[in-house]
């Protein structure tokens, strides 16, 4: 695929509608620079916006994809698989989106809880610094698998890590 090609074929669809970049971007809900990006070949929508893009333009899925506008229609089994990998994409996206929710809200409690301990002064318990230090960790635990799980470095360690427990079996 030629991104060029098709952020040029994406800013001619644009044009065609009379529109901004900051009016489309407000259409699909992202930034005025994502849509600068897409039409500049540097980035491309993810799947999803794809297909809301080619329902809004009236063209074919295939058509932005190659950048450019083609005779013939789309197939419509094609265009069902593609449905079905951006439905895929999405729900994987969800079940990320709710690891992440209760990682925050676990790091949440720990900090209110080791903030309450630290807030209560210092304690001569060995006992009340393990605790302390237990939910300090917690938190800083969490937070730095949010930062793990939010990076584009996701991918490589899971595929790192597929290959790791396929070698043990």
């Amino acid at each position: 695929m030629d991104q060029k090609k098709a952020g040029n074929f994406f800013r001619e669809l644009r044009r065609e509608k009379g529109l901004t970049q900051e009016q489309l971007a407000e259409h699909f809900r992202v930034s005025g620079r994502t849509i600068s990006r897409w039409e500049n070949g540097k980035n491309m929508p993810d799947l999803d916006l794809l297909i809301e893009m080619a329902d809004y333009y009236d063209v074919e899925l295939r058509e932005l994809i190659d950048g450019e506008r083609q005779g013939a229609n789309m197939n419509k089994e094609l265009e069902e698989t593609v449905m079905k990998v951006a439905d895929y994409s999405n729900d994987e996206k969800m079940k990320l989106m709710k690891k992440l929710h209760v990682f925050s809200w676990i790091g949440a409690v720990s900090l209110i809880v080791f903030m309450i301990l630290e807030a209560m002064g210092p304690a001569d318990s060995e006992l009340y610094e393990f605790i302390a230090s237990f939910f300090a960790g917690i938190s800083l635990g969490v937070l730095f698998v949010a930062i793990i799980y939010t990076s584009r470095h996701i991918s490589k360690i899971r595929a790192f890590k597929q290959r790791i427990f396929r070698r043990h079996r």
